[in-house]
């Protein structure tokens, strides 16, 4: 897993792709943080977050649309299926490499709060609850960009149907709250939301069923990615 993950890391930096989406990942951050925050003379940080969820929605499966189908597009698919590792280890691999330059792009920009402690009260639990809510969600987007990759060879075909799926996933909480409060949906639609598991953590207060959630939904996504080469491997 580690050498599938050293050659992930690599390839990010080694083609355009890891250094586009740390810069446009970056400047957006900056850009609603000013808007967000300077601009509006507040500290409030959900909005900030609440923001960069929905951009991390189109932004992220720049990073996993390549994982797969690059491989099956320039036929190096075989190298990696008969290789001595297991495909657990590869699909992990991958995604752990995802996760790092997100970790790293969304950490980065998440210390602009560093600057309003001395002028403002900024509520640092609030704060790294949004930051880890993020995180797992960021968690929930790789996973599903990396499944959509495994089943395409075209890599904007990847980031398109990626884009599609994680923004149902959104969809179901906007659907859920224009639904009657005595609607039986709208409790599948509300344990189903990735917006409403996200809204659990924006108080600053560790949601232990929501943490379940993402986590649930990334091992799923996972396991499909793997399932998917198994097949591969064995046609």
């Amino acid at each position: 897993m580690l050498a599938i993950f050293k050659r992930e890391m690599r390839s990010y930096f080694t083609t355009v792709i890891g250094y586009a989406f740390l810069v446009i990942y970056l400047a957006v951050g900056a850009a609603i943080f000013a808007f967000t925050t300077l601009f509006s003379m507040s500290a409030d940080v959900t909005t900030y977050y609440l923001y960069m969820m929905i951009f991390s929605a189109v932004i992220l499966p720049l990073l996993t649309m390549k994982s797969f189908s690059e491989e099956r597009k320039i036929k190096t698919e075989q190298l990696t299926l008969t290789a001595p590792v297991s495909l657990i280890s590869i699909v992990l691999g991958k995604f752990l490499a995802s996760m790092t330059v997100f970790f790293g792009a969304l950490t980065v920009s998440s210390l602009s709060f560093l600057f309003l402690y001395p002028y403002a009260s900024v509520k640092t639990a609030v704060w790294l609850g949004n930051y880890v809510a993020l995180l797992l969600v960021g968690m929930t987007f790789i996973s599903i960009g990396l499944f959509v990759s495994s089943l395409t060879e075209n890599q904007l075909s990847a980031a398109v149907g990626t884009i599609a799926i994680i923004l149902a996933f959104l969809a179901v909480g906007i659907v859920n709250v224009l639904l009657p409060s005595s609607y039986f949906l709208r409790y599948v639609f509300d344990f189903l939301s990735i917006f409403t598991r996200f809204q659990a953590f924006t108080n600053g207060y560790f949601d232990l069923s929501s943490l379940i959630y993402y986590l649930s939904i990334s091992a799923i996504f996972l396991y499909l990615t793997v399932r998917v080469y198994d097949r591969r491997r064995h046609s």
